[in-house]
């Protein structure tokens, strides 16, 4: 019963934004019965929890993060009864749901906001942050540079600025006032209700600041807490996701003592990882676990390779960011937010070398806690570099060679966006069907990797060690759980090798999967690696 309230330290969690998933009705736009209509690939895939980006009702200035209402779902993705037919779906194939829970700013359009600008004396003016006077020196404040120049706007309805960190079509709300904690309340109950898993809480940094808001840090942060007491009182094993890109010794806020945030992206090891694959040196990885606290023993990192948005690089030294630009994104195009970040996807900035896609697939699978996989990681999807910002990364999901890639059967134009229909990354030569017909494709063996991190519960509950190679490019660690060790083994370099591990004699390495059908390592523990080889195994005992 224990393990099943948290279901969250073993998951293998799929990333999908409905309207670029799967297109029901033909009119270019994904949609919740689209998505019903791959269920069975998701479940037959391995994958027991999906994380849904924002489907709610907005004009879209910021890939539906700008929400207009909290309790609906944009009409050109369906209906409430769509979606709680994809819920009772998604049970039925033993899938959990989080969805994006969106409160640290509204859109400018919605109802609140509108409320707050027209009527100083309305109850929804104190749902924001206004002021008559900002400060000016803000620019470290703000999220988009490349955008605004600001975290204040001017509103001439409201005669006063309103504050936005993000869009100026964003405003923040003000987590200070009891009143948005009750309606954060209500929104988190009423999706609760409707059979969520948890959510993702976004930009969490932000919604606990202080700017311009009549309360101490303390008790923002204290809000945290509520929204955790809130969650477990109705639904004892349900999540909160955090996304929170802070150093080490800042995640202690957001997990708390185990009474705060379930799990948090390790933005800090995935940008550490980037750095050990650029410089094909495992020392990045070691050092940033290293610095990672003791995280309480019910919580869990979310490890992740990309996801919907840039590569964010901004916790690395400016000489450590270009050493990564230069090997993965050396053109600007390539670059995104003035050198912050990458808008590429994985199997580009590789230059399609499968050998280092699925060195860092294994890489991401078994470090300690448990895996993000972004949808069309599993058959190699690539980006578009045309499209603006983000975009790159968000171009729909390649089903078939067939029109549209098989995601909508809408005239092209028509398409929420465009497909990758050109180059080595078209849907023509990357897609869904051609996979499951090659054996040897990266689907298949992402499937296969599935199945034995599924088969390897110690990588999701264990204590991790770090084990020494000798080798500066092999990265080897273990994870211990229940009298049972996994050890996965890593050579980041363009060269072969072979190491030594110092174990126990009484000890053997039972294989478990690898790049190559390898020697079986003799009572030396000696393991051969190929360039950009891994291998994972189980230790075994030596029975008398």
């Amino acid at each position: 019963m224990i393990m099943q309230n948290i279901w969250h330290k073993n998951a293998i969690i799929y990333s999908l934004d409905v309207e670029t998933f799967m297109d029901s009705n033909g009119d270019g736009v994904g949609d919740f019965q689209g998505l019903i209509e791959r269920l069975d690939y998701l479940s037959g895939l391995g994958i027991n929890c999906l994380w849904l980006l924002p489907f709610y009702p907005s004009p879209n200035r910021d890939n539906g993060y700008d929400v207009m209402d909290y309790y609906n779902v944009d009409p050109r993705l369906g209906t409430l009864g769509d979606f709680v037919e994809f819920m009772d779906r998604a049970r039925e194939q033993g899938i959990h749901v989080l969805i994006d829970l969106v409160v640290n700013h509204t859109s400018i359009e919605h109802p609140w906001f509108q409320a707050a600008r027209t009527d100083k004396n309305s109850k929804y003016r104190h749902y924001y942050v206004w002021s008559e006077n900002p400060p000016q020196d803000d620019v470290e404040e703000i999220v988009f540079p490349h955008a605004e120049d600001s975290i204040w706007e001017y509103d001439q309805q409201a005669e006063a600025y309103y504050l936005h960190h993000f869009y100026k079509e964003q405003p923040d709300l003000n987590i200070a006032n009891s009143e948005v904690r009750e309606e954060i309340r209500k929104i988190i109950n009423f999706w609760l209700q409707l059979g969520v898993s948890g959510f993702r809480v976004d930009a969490v940094p932000y919604l606990i600041k202080e700017i311009g808001v009549q309360a101490e840090r303390h008790e923002l942060e204290s809000f945290l807490s509520e929204m955790r007491e809130f969650l477990s009182l109705r639904r004892a094993d349900a999540v909160l996701l955090a996304e929170a890109n802070v150093s080490p010794d800042l995640t202690c806020v957001y997990f708390g003592q185990g009474d705060r945030m379930n799990m948090l992206f390790n933005f800090y090891l995935n940008q550490q990882m980037f750095l050990a694959l650029a410089r094909q040196e495992a020392n990045p990885i070691i050092d940033a676990l290293k610095s990672l606290p003791k995280i309480p023993k019910q919580a869990q990192w979310l490890n992740f390779v990309r996801h919907h948005d840039e590569l964010n690089l901004n916790q690395l030294e400016n000489t450590q960011r270009e050493e990564i630009f230069q090997v993965f994104a050396p053109e600007e195009a390539m670059q995104i937010y003035k050198g912050r970040g990458i808008r590429r996807r994985l199997p580009p900035m590789f230059g399609g070398d499968r050998r280092r896609i699925e060195l860092t697939y294994s890489l991401l699978f078994s470090l300690p806690g448990i895996p993000l996989l972004r949808y069309g990681d599993e058959i190699g999807m690539g980006d578009d570099l045309s499209l603006s910002d983000r975009d790159s990364v968000r171009t729909p999901m390649q089903w078939s060679s067939g029109q549209n890639g098989g995601f909508s059967t809408s005239d092209p134009e028509k398409l929420t966006q465009p497909m990758i229909s050109q180059g080595e990354y078209s849907y023509k030569s990357v897609n869904v069907a051609a996979s499951q017909r090659d054996p040897n494709s990266l689907l298949n063996w992402m499937d296969r990797l599935i199945r034995i991190r599924k088969q390897c519960s110690e990588l999701g509950w264990g204590n991790w060690q770090i084990l020494d190679t000798g080798e500066p490019c092999v990265f080897a660690h273990s994870c211990e759980w229940n009298n049972k060790t996994v050890i996965a083994v890593h050579n980041l370099a363009d060269k072969s090798c072979s190491i030594a591990l110092k174990l126990d004699g009484s000890y053997y390495l039972d294989d478990l999967f690898g790049d190559h059908q390898y020697e079986v390592p003799g009572e030396s523990h000696t393991i051969s690696l190929e360039a950009y080889g891994y291998r994972w195994f189980r230790l075994n005992p030596i029975k008398p």
